[in-house]
């Protein structure tokens, strides 16, 4: 590697640092080395050594974390956005429907106003007590009961209608509120995951081809021992469970997409992250579950490790930042992180949170 190359890979693993403990809070790296004054030679740190690798793959590590986390938030703030978009249309629906109702309820009663007129500007109880006939008093009576009764309907028909629509005019616009509110929460994590990913990807490109290729060979291996220890606990003896149908279709719609890129936000079909290709596996067996990983370790059902069956998703990490789905054998698929593509890896290759089951009344 050239001197003014490496110069540049140490400044980004500077930079990695200093964006990494804005985005994580309470993870610590010492303080970068203050550059050197001018007219002197700076020492320059030659990443060629495993470990040197190795610092670097956990740097990368830690800032994708960061970036799926952001993409959580961001893909929450999206599904909100879906859900009070449509209630903002809903409720505009209801408001026009409520000032057509409104209108007609002014026509009625502007009709039932100008009978009255014509009736010589008497009222109904005026003009029954003004008849001689008996028999007209007794009927009009009862028209007049049933007059009233219509007028003090229409009456509150008229202000129920008016009072409906004030409120659903207040939800809108408190719906409207709420959508600027998320809009920027979506944007601000927008800027947290292109930043974080930006950071990777400029280290990883100061790394030469052979580097690459060794961290590659670190990151396996890494995934390998944790998949290791994760099968020498024994986990796997009691998992007898078999999937049902709905959970064989999950991992088979899964499993399909096994080489499309990874891409945050993203939900098929060309390309997905992580919970987008769990959601939309689930969704093409039948069920629709909540869309980010986060939101599923919050909404479905929890299960042991030990019961864990095909179709089940597996949470990863303390923040719930990661979702694959079980397809039996110990083995998981999942879509990684920006620059990889859906694979299948160990089950036990990244620490996990929990289990949860989309399909639990199945049985």
């Amino acid at each position: 590697m050239a001197a003014g190359k490496r110069g540049v890979l140490t400044a980004a693993v500077t930079v990695v640092c200093a964006v990494t403990v804005l985005a994580v809070p309470g993870t610590a790296f010492a303080a970068p080395t203050p550059p050197p004054d001018p007219g002197t030679t700076a020492s320059v740190t030659v990443v060629t050594s495993d470990v040197e690798l190795e610092a670097v793959r956990k740097k990368l590590d830690t800032l994708y974390r960061a970036a799926a986390k952001a993409t959580d938030e961001y893909n929450a703030a999206e599904e909100k956005a879906r859900q009070q978009t449509a209630q903002v249309v809903r409720l505009a629906k209801k408001i026009v429907e409520g000032r057509e109702k409104l209108d007609d309820l002014k026509d009625r009663a502007g009709a039932a106003a100008a009978a009255q007129y014509r009736g010589g500007g008497l009222p109904p109880e005026a003009r029954l007590v003004l008849s001689d006939d008996p028999q007209e008093f007794l009927d009009g009576a009862g028209r007049v009961r049933q007059e009233q009764h219509a007028t003090k309907g229409l009456l509150g028909e008229m202000t129920r209608t008016q009072r409906d629509l004030e409120e659903y005019a207040e939800d809108a616009r408190e719906q409207m509120r709420e959508l600027e509110a998320g809009r920027k929460v979506k944007a601000a994590a927008q800027k947290r995951i292109e930043r974080q990913i930006e950071a990777a990807e400029k280290l990883e490109a100061e790394l030469e081809q052979e580097e690459k290729e060794r961290l590659a060979r670190l990151e396996r291996q890494a995934a390998a021992r944790a998949q290791a220890t994760w099968l020498s606990s024994g986990v796997l003896d009691e998992l007898t469970s078999k999937a049902t149908a709905q959970g064989r279709k999950a991992v088979a719609y899964a499993t399909a997409q096994i080489g499309k890129p990874y891409q945050w936000g993203a939900e098929g079909p060309n390309t997905f992250d992580c919970s987008g290709l769990t959601s939309q596996a689930w969704l093409a067996a039948g069920k629709t579950i909540p869309r980010t990983s986060q939101m599923q370790w919050q909404h479905l059902k929890r299960v042991d490790v030990k019961d864990m069956r095909p179709g089940d998703l597996i949470i990863y990490w303390a923040d719930a930042s990661h979702v694959g789905m079980y397809v039996g054998n110990g083995v998981m698929v999942h879509a990684p992180r920006p620059g990889r593509t859906v694979t299948l890896a160990g089950a036990g290759s990244m620490p996990i949170l929990g289990v949860v089951r989309p399909d639990p009344a199945a049985g």
